[in-house]
């Protein structure tokens, strides 16, 4: 216990180090330009090894080995839509962030449509991540005191005051780089589980009996019904969307594209997240299949030995691996790696889009070093918040926390939907951005927590799933891993009208919701076309700025007056 011990402190020792590194040398982020982006001068490597982690939750972690435990390889399918979900943003999103010289992503929606726009993108990413930050600090430790007896808000305290410090003092940079030493450890304490796992489980080729015996080991579902949990389709097409809400529009992975060298840099680490993003997928299944076969006689979740299956990571290093000395201390350290960097990466981004889009509008004269120590401060501001929203987390019950973590996954989509409208469509205005965020956020509230309402009987009824519903939901909302947004239930006949709706897979939200803003936004517009009439001069000036595109210019003036994206 003491190693152990000593690994978990020795992990928030080092990131803390590298915080107080980065802000005691060098210029000691003066500027916000320093500060925020990371002065523009990082690496392809250590941004894609920062982008990977920033989304690979520590519950994420726990829920995808116990999805693959429960239910078998078929998730594994979401690693094909990584493919689309990162070549549209390095092709797309990241020239057209990356030209315009912005901090902030919601910059881009003023100079494209108005500032109205901009400041609702805004209040909707703060909104989104305020839950993400709660849920992601509270969750895993609520998993680990129930299986280890770690004190729970000893964990709570260490991880959001240790994350508060160091990404407050260091900057984009100083969270860039623990983000790497936190990936490293990561993929070394689930290496080593898996290694010792196979020997524990008695081989490989034992292994590989028992998950063929237990059917474990799934086939492709090409069923096109888009209420099915998981298929082939929901996986990989419906993934697609949700990887474009996360690595393409979320402002937690534009701010690390902004601090490259250089635009190619940029892309060439969208490009290298792809196997990193593969290697923590596969891993993840391993383990699952790993548990598997040292469980498929006798589960603990059969025996009571737990009372959910997010707890079933936890479990099988304690009772399996505790004999080997300082390998639970490394999963724990490795747990709590990926919750560091993903809530480092919210504080920062936070901070970021406070400062851009909600004060430095009002005080354009404000000098540097002001604004980063406003910057700082508010760093400091958004890790209370976390601790704060730690805690309303803890007095809400299981089914509401389960509301509050599909709200995270309920944003993304009318998000992405907003700057789709801007960049593919030179013609939309900016009352049908408005609209049509609007309404694309209504339809996400009514759907998701109808189809909440809806499974609340099972919910209730089963139990033992609330854990795992809750671990799987914040799967869905990072994108890297997932696992099940609804409960798994056995439906006696298809459902139809609205529960055929409320019974549409968690994959398809951000699909759904991004496609609801674009079709009203352009109905919109061209109702208000009609409505004043048709400017030739107008629409000749879109098109004559929307042509340019292809020879990848970039007309600054244009975009200040309303007109198509160029890039």
């Amino acid at each position: 216990i003491t190693i152990d011990f000593v690994l978990f402190v020795l992990l928030l020792v080092a990131s803390m180090a590298i915080g107080l590194y980065y802000a005691l040398s060098g210029r000691q982020q003066r500027t916000t330009r320093e500060f925020l982006l990371a002065d523009q001068s990082m690496k392809c490597l250590p941004l894609s090894l920062s982008l990977m982690a920033t989304f690979q939750s520590a519950v994420a972690i726990v829920g995808t080995p116990a999805e693959v435990f429960t239910n078998g390889t078929q998730y594994w399918f979401i690693g094909c839509s990584y493919i689309l979900g990162l070549l549209i943003p390095a092709h797309i999103f990241i020239p057209v962030f990356y030209r315009l010289h912005l901090t902030s992503a919601y910059q881009y929606l003023e100079l494209r449509f108005c500032k109205a726009v901009r400041i609702c993108g805004t209040i909707t990413f703060i909104f989104q991540m305020i839950i993400y930050m709660g849920v992601g600090i509270y969750t895993p430790a609520l998993a680990l005191n129930a299986v280890t007896g770690f004190h729970l808000w000893g964990a709570v305290l260490a991880t959001g005051l240790v994350c508060t410090i160091y990404t407050a003092l260091g900057g984009l940079k100083a969270v860039i780089w623990t983000d790497v030493f936190q990936t490293v450890v990561m993929f070394a304490g689930q290496l080593a589980v898996i290694i010792v796992g196979v020997q524990q489980a008695g081989g490989l080729s034992h292994i590989w009996r028992k998950v063929i015996e237990g059917n474990r080991i799934s086939g492709i579902d090409l069923n096109p019904d888009p209420t099915v949990r998981h298929t082939f389709w929901t996986l990989a097409l419906g993934g697609v969307f949700l990887m474009l809400s996360l690595y393409g529009v979320n402002q937690t992975q534009v701010q690390r594209y902004l601090s490259s060298r250089t635009e190619k840099e940029a892309v060439m680490s969208c490009y290298m997240v792809f196997p990193c993003l593969q290697i923590a997928l596969g891993l993840s299944c391993v383990m699952g299949l790993v548990m598997f076969a040292c469980y498929s006689d006798n589960s603990p979740l059969d025996n009571q030995y737990i009372t959910s299956k997010d707890q079933m990571v936890l479990y099988f290093i304690m009772d399996m691996l505790q004999d080997f000395s300082g390998l639970p201390g490394l999963f724990v350290a490795c747990l709590f790696s990926a919750s560091l960097s993903t809530i480092s990466s919210a504080f920062s981004s936070l901070a970021t889009v406070t400062m851009e889009d909600l004060i430095k509008p009002h005080y354009p004269s404000m000098v540097e070093t002001r604004a980063t120590l406003l910057s700082k401060i508010l760093t400091f501001a958004y890790g209370l918040v976390c601790l704060v929203m730690a805690y309303v987390i803890h007095l809400m019950n299981g089914s509401v926390l389960q509301a509050a973590l599909s709200i995270f996954g309920m944003v993304g989509g009318p998000l992405l939907g907003v700057f789709c409208l801007g960049i593919f469509f030179p013609l939309a205005n900016s009352t049908g951005a408005v609209t049509g965020l609007v309404a694309g956020l209504v339809l996400a509230f009514w759907v998701g927590i109808g189809g909440f309402v809806t499974q609340i009987p099972s919910i209730t009824t089963v139990r033992p799933n609330n854990c795992t519903d809750m671990a799987a939901t914040e799967n869905a909302i990072m994108a890297t891993v997932t696992t099940a947004l609804a409960p798994i239930t056995d439906e006696p006949s298809k459902p139809v009208g609205l529960y055929a709706l409320y019974s549409l897979s968690y994959m398809w939200y951000s699909a759904l919701n991004s496609s609801v803003v674009i079709l009203i936004g352009l109905i919109v517009h061209f109702l208000h076309q009609k409505c004043t009439g048709f400017n030739a001069k107008a629409f000749e000036a879109q098109i004559l700025c929307w042509l340019p595109r292809a020879e990848g210019k970039m007309d600054t003036s244009s975009i200040k007056c309303n007109v198509a994206i160029l890039y």
